[in-house]
């Protein structure tokens, strides 16, 4: 198994949304009967108005959370999303009486020390991403950094760093993300180069996002051209728009149930384990890849924000059914050089990797945990082409010097896959629950925390058959620590 590549430490990171960090009207949860109001542009594209509820903000001091959040250490915690767009930065411990006119939304130097505090307890660096309304420009309706540089100074002033930054939340949608109406892509290309020569001032080592787009995939999921205000990545680019230290993209396969009636594209339930909804991470790269290609040559590629759908979410999102997505996605992305993978999110909408009440894991924490323990920086070919029914991916092992991990995914429905693999190894398999539910067994047993809210043992089992077999619809890590391979080697 040849080294083919590899991604950054960080690789597996987390979204934490801006309005989590705040408190608001976020995607409400399937069943709830409470609502809030969405603002005028969430109803330009028909969103049912009563499909978001308000959410306090998110106890980021919450043990269980950071205990969770700390065993994916290091990671990015990316704090960002659309609201992020047009949130206000008080500089005060709280609220001012009035949201400011021009932003949607507050951040209180408290809330923000909370999150500098979490991501250092949780060995994870902070991206972000910076206000674009209306109350940041001037009269000529250009970006100013006046609020900018009075966040940093804070950050800095309590001992934070913001390591990575998008200059805007999803500019190719700006028109329904709070910028300014009429925003295009030569207002964008201006506004980015005066926040590139403040960020490299005030900053210095923050790297630079972008474009941090999303809904353009040219085929038959990708979102209609006809969102308001949508601006194509390649005009953005192309307007100034491509001096980044690393290129970003976003992906969603499709919208929520909850975006049905604004008839943006969908997919069901009985497709969560089809080659063709595991084929969109690669189509979506693919285009991005070829826009890095062409604007911001030999720059590295992170994909900023995924799940599922877009929306919050599908029902299914988190559980099992979605770990076939969620894994094959990481393994693909990573396969093809995509440096950093942040998932949409750690703790909010059905698509979080932890239940937003309390904290509890679902089945994708538990698929990323194994993820994190056992496939390491180091990228390797398989040597076994992807075919339908069965994705291989490997990886050298994390601190285990020679040491192979093998991810196979056999989302056929009804046939067991097999691989020939001399040698002693150790099994993880994820498998159903025998009740729907969000949980997940390894190796036959239900996963999950103890009553002390510890982690259980993540323990393999011993095989040296030298067929290895593979369950209908399961998902499996092999670590193979004495497979000697000299690309997980130290070079001298």
């Amino acid at each position: 198994m040849r080294r083919i590549g590899t991604i950054d430490s960080r690789f597996q990171s987390y979204n934490v949304e801006m309005i989590e960090v705040t408190g608001g009207a976020f995607w409400k949860p399937y069943g709830s009967t409470a609502s809030a109001l969405l603002t005028s542009n969430d109803a330009q594209l028909g969103i049912d108005t009563y499909q978001f509820e308000y959410r306090p903000p998110i106890d980021l001091a919450n043990a269980r959370l950071r205990l969770l959040a700390r065993a994916l250490g290091p990671a990015y915690v990316r704090v960002a999303g659309t609201w992020a767009n047009s949130i206000y930065f008080a500089d005060s411990e709280t609220r001012p009486a009035k949201t400011p006119d021009g932003f949607k939304g507050v951040l209180t130097r408290q809330q923000w020390r909370g999150v500098i505090a979490f991501a250092k307890a949780t060995d994870a660096k902070i991206m972000t991403s910076f206000a674009i309304s209306s109350g940041v420009r001037d009269s000529r309706g250009a970006w100013t950094p006046k609020m900018a540089e009075r966040w940093l100074a804070y950050t800095h002033a309590i001992g934070g760093t913001i390591s990575a930054a998008e200059f805007m939340n999803e500019p190719s949608i700006a028109g329904i993300s709070g910028a300014p109406k009429g925003y295009d892509a030569a207002a964008y290309g201006r506004d980015f180069k005066s926040f590139r020569v403040f960020a490299k001032k005030a900053a210095p080592g923050m790297l630079i996002l972008g474009p941090g787009s999303a809904t353009e995939t040219p085929e038959p999921w990708g979102m209609p051209p006809s969102i308001p205000g949508s601006i194509p990545s390649a005009d953005l680019l192309a307007s100034g728009g491509s001096d980044v230290d690393a290129f970003s993209y976003h992906h969603y396969g499709a919208a929520s149930v909850r975006c049905e009636a604004s008839h943006l594209p969908q997919t069901r339930l009985e497709d969560a384990l089809s080659e063709q909804w595991l084929a969109r991470t690669g189509v979506t790269h693919a285009y991005y890849a070829a826009l890095r290609d062409r604007y911001a040559p030999g720059k590295p590629i992170w994909m900023t924000e995924g799940a599922d759908a877009a929306c919050g979410g599908n029902p299914w999102g988190g559980s099992f059914i979605d770990s076939f997505r969620y894994l094959d996605q990481l393994g693909l992305l990573a396969k093809q050089g995509v440096q950093v993978s942040i998932h949409n999110t750690l703790a909010a909408g059905s698509y979080s990797l932890l239940d937003p009440e309390d904290f509890s894991p679902k089945a994708n924490y538990w698929a990323a945990l194994l993820w994190h323990r056992l496939m390491g920086t180091t990228v390797l070919d398989a040597g076994i082409p992807l075919q339908p029914g069965l994705h291989v991916y490997a990886h050298c092992q994390p601190d285990r010097v020679g040491g192979v991990a093998l991810l196979i995914i056999n989302n056929d429905a009804d046939r067991t896959a097999s691989i020939t693999l001399p040698g002693k190894r150790f099994r993880y398999t994820l498998s159903v629950t025998d009740t729907p539910s969000v949980g997940v067994k390894l190796n036959g047993q239900l996963l999950q925390l103890d009553a002390r809210d510890r982690l259980p043992a993540i323990v393999g089992l011993a095989e040296r058959s030298p067929v290895a077999s593979f369950a209908p619809r399961t998902i499996t890590f092999l670590a193979i620590p004495e497979a000697g391979n000299p690309a997980c080697k130290p070079h001298l």
